[in-house]
């Protein structure tokens, strides 16, 4: 006779109940983040339609007429008229007007103009980022929960617990890794187009204010 440690059985028991307790909140989140998915990629191909293409010869082209510049007023005309993205133009148009201020003021300026840009990008990653991290994590929690059930019917001889706690393992497996892959996609491609963005916002803001330091 195999003896038992006390207690293992109400251990094992409180166990398989939280276990079991999370199928249907994992399940409901997979629909979730399949959801997600699918309007992430249409926020994708949209956002990719109204990309503007800035060559590295539209930015240095505009930096030369931004260092040849003779007033505050040419300035401004030649950033409102820049073949550049509307928020480009008014973290520049800000900092422009930040003429008045000290040197180290107006660079502390320009400095925070173009993190709030930052995090601005990041936190619209942040959320197809959680995606992949948890999506396949949670696709790999609704396999296993319903095998443990419906391998404890195959020992009873139910065999269509067992197909029907497959099915149910198999189509989370699917939907998890599946949203993970979009979500990641998604998140590479934006963080390429983010990072083209801040470096050539970068770069004017860092030509302007030599501009206005003169």
């Amino acid at each position: 006779m195999v003896s038992t440690i006390p207690g293992s059985e109400i251990l094992t028991s409180t166990l398989n109940m939280i276990s079991q307790s999370l199928q249907i909140p994992v399940i409901i989140f997979l629909v979730i983040f399949a959801v997600f998915a699918v309007l992430a990629i249409g926020g994708l191909i949209s956002e990719y339609t109204s990309r503007k293409k800035i060559t590295p010869d539209i930015i240095e082209q505009l930096i030369y007429a931004i260092s040849n510049a003779n007033s505050l007023e040419e300035l401004k005309n030649i950033i409102e008229n820049a073949k550049i993205y509307n928020s480009q133009k008014v973290v520049l148009i800000k900092i422009l007007r930040s003429s008045s201020l000290t040197v180290d003021s107006r660079h502390a300026l320009a400095k925070k103009l173009i993190e709030f840009e930052e995090n601005k990008f990041t936190k619209k990653i942040e959320k197809t980022d959680v995606v992949t991290r948890i999506g396949p994590t949670l696709g790999l929690m609704g396999t296993l929960i319903p095998m443990g059930p419906g391998l404890a019917a195959l020992g009873a001889g139910d065999v269509n617990t067992l197909a029907n706690a497959i099915i149910v393992a198999f189509d989370t497996t699917v939907v998890g890794i599946g949203a993970g892959a979009v979500a990641y996609f998604v998140s590479k491609v934006r963080r390429r187009w983010y990072e083209e963005y801040l470096s050539n916002l970068d770069a004017l803001a860092d030509a302007l204010l030599d501009k206005l330091s003169r």
